[in-house]
């Protein structure tokens, strides 16, 4: 038997670039992509000019302070962040019956405050109470005014809402490491 004679089988590639750019395309379509998520928040705009002094009423700020320890002290006393939306609620929705909470809705300021080596997590759980707290206090505005959930209100009745009860978040400049603020 001569052994010379045979031809080596080959593989016709003409097709594989063809059925790579296929999968290629394929697991392009089928890949889900992380988006970033964060906070929307709308910053004002930037000017060279020196802010007011504003002089307001102690009863109307509500001083939320995360230190270095992620401990979260509201109002000078520590709290734990599962507290955090139901006093938010009641401070905000006090509408000056007790003295020593704001006197409406419309004077509340809610002031954040956070040290630099505070975790990002605990920030933003206690973001997220505070913009809690607003959602369900705008629910329940909707509700008194409209008979429904803030959610199923059209853009004006939505707004309307709002500027019953605006939304007031003041964040100060993180502190220095460990440094408490007064």
């Amino acid at each position: 038997m001569a052994r010379g004679n045979r031809e080596t089988p080959s593989v016709n590639a003409g097709s594989m670039a063809d059925i790579a750019f296929l999968l290629l395309i394929f697991f392009l379509v089928t890949t889900t992509i992380d988006v970033d998520k964060g906070i929307a928040v709308k910053l004002p705009p930037y000017s060279e000019e020196e802010p007011d002094n504003l002089k307001l009423k102690k009863r109307n700020v509500y001083r939320v302070v995360v230190n270095g320890q992620n401990q979260l002290l509201v109002r000078g006393e520590q709290m734990k962040v599962s507290e955090l939306r139901e006093n938010t609620k009641l401070f905000i929705g006090n509408n000056g019956a007790n003295p020593d909470l704001s006197e409406s809705p419309k004077r509340a300021i809610i002031s954040l405050q956070n040290d630099r080596g505070t975790k990002y997590t605990t920030y933003i759980d206690v973001y997220n109470e505070l913009k809690a707290a607003y959602n369900e206090l705008w629910d329940e505005e909707a509700q008194n005014m409209f008979g429904y959930r803030y959610k199923d209100l059209d853009g004006d009745q939505q707004k309307e809402v709002k500027a019953a009860i605006p939304f007031v978040i003041s964040e100060a400049e993180p502190t220095a490491f460990g440094e408490e603020s007064k």
